[in-house]
């Protein structure tokens, strides 16, 4: 797949970038999240991983929103055909 670069496929790439950071922090979230388990007596240091987990899983799913949209509304669009002469 071979993208020129010039100032719209930047763009585009640049939600594709965003997008793979998302997706990044939500499988990173989601890590710290499940491997730290729930104990009675756990540390305040594997809970602060526990409650940092949710808070990087809940922010990459924004982030990828965010990446998604900056890539669908920067797409390009098809030239529009502006035919203003009178055919006789």
């Amino acid at each position: 797949m071979f993208i020129r670069w010039h100032k719209n496929n930047l763009l585009v790439k640049s939600g594709v970038v965003i997008i793979i950071a998302g997706g990044i922090m939500v499988l990173s979230g989601l890590f710290l999240f499940y491997v730290v388990q729930i104990t009675p007596e756990i540390e305040p240091f594997f809970r602060t991983m526990k409650h940092a987990g949710t808070f990087v899983g809940l922010l990459g799913m924004g982030v990828t929103l965010a990446g998604i949209l900056l890539y669908l509304i920067n797409r390009n669009q098809p030239q529009i055909q502006q035919d203003f002469d009178v055919k006789e």
